[in-house]
């Protein structure tokens, strides 16, 4: 978690995941929603060239559509956590953690589900345009 969502913010969550969380690994495939600092040019804001290539290099970036981002589970866990926690302001970052770690405790012990409104076949037919380029 960052205090903004910044570019910055960004290309240092892709650096950290290079270079502590998966240093091994030769290509990192990332899913992202369409935020607009979600972009390579975020690195070049933060870092100078050759080492933003070098990041880059072992990066995938994959972009959820835009026009079904309600297909992202993570968003729907946004919207819940808005909605449960918050709706009001919060004083700090610290407060803000520990609301939310007791929030996501609480569902993961309620093990809650998303249950989908579409199966796979209607997706398919709403989507086909996204699926045509699978092809």
């Amino acid at each position: 978690m960052t205090d903004y969502k910044c570019a910055v913010d960004f290309a240092h969550c892709m650096k950290e995941l290079v270079d502590d969380d998966y240093p091994e690994a030769k290509k990192i495939r990332v899913v992202l929603d369409n935020f607009g600092t979600h972009k390579a040019s975020a690195l070049y804001k933060a870092y100078p060239p050759a080492e933003a290539l070098r990041i880059l290099s072992k990066l995938e970036f994959h972009y959820t559509p835009k026009h079904a981002s309600w297909l992202n589970m993570a968003e729907i866990e946004i919207g819940a956590m808005s909605r449960q926690c918050l709706d009001r302001r919060i004083a700090d970052m610290d407060t803000l953690k520990r609301e939310l770690s007791t929030l996501s405790a609480k569902r993961n012990e309620e093990r809650a589900t998303i249950k989908w409104l579409f199966d796979v076949d209607a997706a398919r037919s709403k989507l086909h345009k996204a699926y045509d380029k699978l092809r």
